[in-house]
C-alpha cells in the first residue's frame, strides 16, 4: 500500500481542481463563441437572402455553396494536419499527467453541454 505525503495530494489536488475549472471555462467559453459566430452567419445569408428578395443583388448561391463547403474542407484538412504532426503538444500535455488532462476533459465536456 502506497502512502502519499501532504505535499504529493496537494499537487494532485490542485493539478484535479484546475485543470477541472480551466477546462469548464474553456468549453463554456467555446460553446458561447460557436454560438455568436452561428449566429453573426445566419444574419449574414439572411440579409443575403433579402436582399435577392427584394431585387437589390442578385446571389449565386451554388457558387456560395461551393465555397462554403471548400472552406469547410480546407478547415477540417488544416485540422488534422495539425492534430497529426503536432507531436510536441503531446509531449507537454503528457508532462503534465493523467490527472491534469482527464479532469480538463470532463470540465471541458460538462463546461460546453451547459454552455
Amino acid at each position: 500500500m502506497m502512502i502519499m505525503n501532504t505535499d504529493t495530494l496537494a499537487s494532485m489536488s490542485t493539478s484535479i481542481g484546475g485543470g477541472f475549472f480551466g477546462g469548464l471555462l474553456i468549453g463554456y467559453a467555446l460553446k458561447k463563441v460557436i454560438k455568436m459566430l452561428a449566429v453573426v452567419v445566419g444574419l449574414f445569408l439572411a440579409g443575403l437572402a433579402f436582399l435577392q428578395y427584394q431585387q437589390i443583388a442578385t446571389i449565386n448561391w451554388h457558387k456560395l455553396e461551393g465555397a462554403i463547403t471548400k472552406l469547410a474542407a480546407t478547415a477540417a484538412t488544416t485540422t488534422s494536419t495539425i492534430n497529426d504532426n503536432n507531436n510536441v503538444a503531446v509531449v507537454m500535455m503528457s508532462n503534465f499527467g493523467i490527472p491534469l488532462t482527464s479532469s480538463m476533459s470532463i470540465g471541458f465536456t460538462i463546461g460546453f453541454m451547459k454552455g
